[in-house]
């Protein structure tokens, strides 16, 4: 799984202008699942966004995760995570799970995450999504298990 994690101010997603998603102060993860990603891979990831610390403390520091600032989480599926480009311009998406599994685990890490007591807000899986996004820093994490 490869996840990369962004502080922001407020996100929004809209699938086709109809809003669908909406944070506040937080962050948004963009969600990639790579072909044989198990639950207990989606379990390690979700509880390393839940923990993260990345949000400053009153020393500014970086030293605070999502739950100790009472923000939000927008969990974005994205398979290009996967998009491998070493060869040629196209890139392959061959390293990236079939959809049903993948939005199965996606599924399954966003419950996970909502359990660990994130508020945790979603995409549509598969739609072409229009994500507008304040970002805070900018402070960006890749995480890749």
């Amino acid at each position: 799984m490869r996840l990369v994690a962004q502080r922001v101010l407020r996100a929004a997603l809209s699938v086709d202008d109809v809003p669908v998603s909406e944070i506040g102060y937080g962050l948004v993860v963009y969600f990639g699942v790579g072909a044989g990603d198990t639950v207990a891979q989606a379990e390690k990831c979700m509880q390393k966004v839940a923990d993260l610390r990345i949000f400053e403390d009153e020393a500014g520091k970086m030293n605070r995760s999502v739950k100790d600032v009472g923000g939000e989480v927008l969990l974005v599926s994205q398979f290009t995570l996967y998009g491998d480009a070493k060869k040629g311009n196209r890139p392959s998406f061959s390293g990236a799970e079939r959809p049903e599994r993948a939005n199965e685990l996606y599924e399954y890490a966003l419950s996970f995450l909502r359990g660990l007591g994130v508020p945790a807000k979603q995409g549509v899986f598969g739609a072409d999504m229009r994500i507008e996004q304040v970002n805070s820093g900018p402070v960006t994490i890749i995480y890749e298990i």
